[in-house]
Formats: C-alpha cells, sequence, structure tokens
C-alpha cells in the first residue's frame, strides 16, 4: 500500500460528533509522549500532517485524517483504492491535567473505541525505551475485555543502544503472556529511520482491501 494523499479532515470532542462512519477507519493511541504524532506523519509521508509537540497530552480530541491510498498487484496496475480514516487519539497518560479532564477524556477515548462501528483496528504504541509500564498493560487489558481488534506498535526505536529495543519488547510481551493465550501482533518502529513502516502499511492495507 502507497498512501498518495493524507489530509486532515476534523476534530472533535466526543464520538457522537465525528464523520459518518462510512468508511473504513484506522485508530492510534498511546501514553503521552510516545511519538504518535510523528510515527502517524512517517507512515504517511507527510512531516507537517499530525501536530507533534514537546508537551505531553497536546492531543486532546478525536482527530480524524482522510487518506487516499493504492495498491500495486501483480498485474503491475495501480489500483486506486476507496478513501478511509486515519484517527489520532488522545494519549491515556494525561499529563499534568485535571482530574476532571482526566475523567472526560477516559470517556471520550472509551465512547469511540466501543462506539465506533467502522473502526477496523487500533495501534497502541509503546515507547521501546522502557520496560513494561503498568499504564500501557492496563489499557491493553481492558480492550481485551472489550474484544477490540488492535496491534501493538513499539516506538523510538532509534533512541535505544543496541539489544535494549529486544530486551524490552521480549519482557513486555512476556507480561502479556501471563494473561492472554494468543498475544497480539506487533511492530517495531522508528519515526527517524522509518523502521517498520512497510511492515505497518501492509498490515493496515489487509483491514483496508477486506473492507472494499
Amino acid at each position: 500500500m502507497q498512501i498518495k494523499q493524507a489530509k486532515y479532515l476534523t476534530s472533535s470532542p466526543s464520538v457522537d460528533e465525528c464523520p459518518e462512519p462510512d468508511r473504513p477507519e484506522i485508530a492510534f493511541i498511546g501514553r503521552s509522549n510516545v511519538g504518535k504524532s510523528s510515527l502517524i506523519n512517517m507512515l504517511c509521508n507527510n512531516s507537517k500532517l499530525a501536530k507533534t509537540s514537546a508537551t505531553p497530552g497536546k492531543t486532546q480530541l478525536i482527530n480524524h485524517f482522510e487518506i487516499q491510498s493504492s495498491a500495486t498487484p501483480s498485474s503491475r496496475a495501480t489500483v486506486v483504492e476507496r478513501p478511509w480514516y486515519l484517527v489520532d487519539l488522545p494519549g491515556y497518560g494525561f499529563a499534568n491535567v485535571s482530574k476532571s479532564s482526566r475523567r472526560r477524556w477516559e470517556q471520550m477515548i472509551e465512547n469511540y473505541i466501543r462506539k465506533r462501528r467502522n473502526l477496523l483496528n487500533l495501534f497502541v504504541l509503546i515507547d521501546s525505551r522502557h520496560t513494561p509500564q503498568k499504564i500501557d498493560l492496563e489499557f491493553i487489558s481492558k480492550l481485551g475485555k472489550w474484544q477490540l481488534p488492535f496491534a501493538l506498535v513499539f516506538t523510538k526505536t532509534d533512541k535505544n543502544k543496541p539489544g535494549v529495543t529486544e530486551k524490552n519488547v521480549n519482557l513486555f510481551m512476556q507480561e502479556l503472556e501471563r494473561s492472554w493465550e494468543e498475544p497480539p501482533m506487533f511492530f517495531i518502529s522508528s519515526a527517524i529511520t522509518k523502521e517498520g513502516r512497510n511492515e505497518i502499511m501492509g498490515y493496515i492495507s489487509q483491514f483496508i482491501n477486506a473492507a472494499r
């Protein structure tokens, strides 16, 4: 899959105000400062698409982007797929915000994830620089209880010393194996080196093609 065009569409304070669920949708979420906007920009080959910030918790709304992509089958003829939505969700780390804002964000995120009927897959971003964090494991546990499709993306691998990424990823997956019969799909990525881009886009393509 190749993204031909990616453009910002709208930001919504609740799932009820999101665009009509009339096309496939792929969403991204993660703890604050996990590199979510940078990953989205890398996948879309547009460094200015999703706004990045040094301040954790900058994303506070449900941000929709309209994506036009194409696939090249074995016949070498380019097939233009119908548009789909890419969604940038608020982080679940919440940085330094009030309790009322935190509750509002939590409810917004849960309502979107559980009610958005055209959501095909949720990518949960995990910072590869750290050993397993309780907040990530708890969020993933909720997704399991809600029986929602998701995959993991371990980010910022370019910032690690040799061996650290593999060590932390293995530790994280071992934690999941304690409570999951079949651990989720996961990807290793870097917005700087573009590691993992082809693999992630190939995975997205499977969902988009199945929804055609």
